[in-house]
């Protein structure tokens, strides 16, 4: 994938990645073997017909490539970026055993941005809404998803959205410089234009409840409102001037246009020394904007060591490029404060890896007498997600985990409160996009199941029409 030079792209929010051209694409997809049983599918958790897609994409029909792609995946273009396709379909690709596998996150991506330089969106026919009426609560990739294919079987869907504007993590929690905005508004788009409404500044649990919705007239609900808790360490100044939590961080930058710092007068602290607390691709993301906003030195400080970090591989290898430090196998102890409470430096104390825990990962281990210093003005923890209680707690009967995640069947997203459906974050807690969108795929067929009067648990295929067409 052709990229922009690190020294120019360190220093502005434009997409770093630049996509393959025709040429490019074509001589991709003529690497795939045409498998007779192609294994790529099944690491699709919204199992788009990979080969299909990438046989039309050889043969230069870029219009039907763009077809089979929409036929199961209303966000190509978000998924061509971000879905971590080498865990995936890419991990299965046959070829991939002895050579590097065929890309099929960036001929996704291509064909997608393809359609939208060369179709005419007004053009395309879409189904008119006839059925039942659902609610989706979350505008975020598991939310749109689930509308979409829902309103592809003729639904009549209303998304509720508790933030002023559209895509959920993919807006507020993905920077401009890996998933630019207009991107979002494009899929955003392609999803109201199967007839789907979306409602925002719609904060459900507070202006309406769940239980008033199905009061209202909707007949099934979707809960998607994934895992909008910051998790902290709980250590000493977390609570200094210059701690945000990366949700926060980002929320900021994204939601409050800090990437258009010259345009707008934006409340995002900006620092000299940065340190990022975590290893994932939420600690990478916040290490390269803080870098982008003006940061001379960022440094990502991880108690395990490389080969433990959870984030892409691409996003750390970018990260290096960019210049972001790594201070491997460090645990911070407390965060330090100046005489105006404001962050000053962060003490930390070298680890080394010990035995392996329950789930085979070797655990970090304290060395004794081993504290330093880190210099910083700002500190961001990157430490995961947790449950909002905004909804859950406002829902009474809604059967919850120990840490406040939805309890719902994996197959179907069924909550124990019929026609309440769940999937994504606020389910298995914080995840990948595709992971929400393959939850939300799920939940459509389920609740097309349920509107029609058959059983959530048979396994004949669906019939994608609604319930008043099927006699329900």
């Amino acid at each position: 994938m052709p990229a922009r030079e690190p020294k120019q792209r360190s220093h502005t929010f434009e997409e770093v990645a630049l996509g393959f051209g025709v040429d490019q694409a074509i001589e991709e997809a003529n690497r795939c073997l045409s498998c007779k049983k192609p294994k790529c599918v099944d690491g699709c958790p919204v199992m788009v017909d990979i080969p299909n897609f990438i046989e039309a994409v050889r043969n230069g029909n870029l219009s039907d490539a763009a077809h089979i792609l929409k036929e199961k995946n209303s966000l190509p273009a978000v998924c061509g970026r971000v879905c971590p396709q080498e865990n995936q379909c890419e991990g299965l690709c046959i070829i991939g055993k002895k050579h590097e596998p065929v890309a099929i996150g960036a001929l996704e991506r291509f064909v997608a941005d393809w359609e939208a330089a060369h179709i005419d969106g007004s053009s395309v026919v879409h189904p008119k809404p006839f059925g039942k009426k659902v609610a989706v609560i979350g505008c975020g990739p598991g939310g749109l998803t689930c509308a979409g294919d829902l309103a592809k079987m003729g639904y009549r869907v209303t998304i509720f959205e508790a933030f002023h504007d559209t895509g959920g993590v993919l807006r507020y929690g993905i920077p401009e410089f890996r998933l630019p905005k207009e991107i979002v508004d494009r899929e955003v788009n392609y999803v109201k234009s199967l007839g789907v409404e979306i409602e925002l500044n719609m904060v459900i649990g507070k202006i309406h409840t769940i239980a008033e919705l199905m009061e209202s007239g909707f007949e099934a609900v979707f809960i998607a409102v994934g895992a909008g808790a910051p998790v902290f360490m709980g250590i000493p100044g977390e609570n200094l001037i210059g701690v945000y939590s990366a949700n926060e961080f980002l929320t900021r930058v994204n939601l409050m246009k800090a990437y258009c710092m010259e345009e707008y007068d934006t409340p995002v602290i900006t620092a000299r020394k940065v340190a990022v607390i975590g290893a994932g691709n939420v600690a990478m993301d916040a290490a390269r904007v803080a870098l982008r906003l003006g940061a001379d030195e960022v440094t990502i400080v991880y108690r395990r060591t490389e080969a433990e970090m959870p984030a892409r591989l691409e996003e750390i290898h970018h990260a290096k490029e960019e210049g972001i430090q790594f201070q491997l196998l460090t645990n911070p102890k407390q965060i330090l404060g100046d005489d105006k409470n404001r962050v000053c430096g962060m003490e930390c104390i070298r680890m080394e890896l010990g035995d392996r825990d329950e789930g085979g990962r070797r655990r970090p281990v304290p060395i004794e007498d081993s504290e330093f210093k880190i210099d910083c003005d700002m500190v961001i923890p990157a430490l995961g997600n947790k449950a909002n209680p905004l909804l859950t707690r406002n829902t009474p009967g809604l059967e919850l985990n120990k840490w406040g995640n939805i309890i719902a069947d994996e197959k179907t997203g069924a909550t124990n409160i019929p026609g309440v459906f769940a999937g994504g974050d606020i389910v298995i807690g914080a995840a990948t996009v595709i992971e929400a969108m393959g939850a939300g795929k799920r939940a459509a067929f389920a609740i097309d199941r349920y509107l029609r009067g058959a059983s959530l648990d048979a396994e004949e295929e669906l019939s994608g029409l609604p319930a008043e067409k099927q006699g329900a």
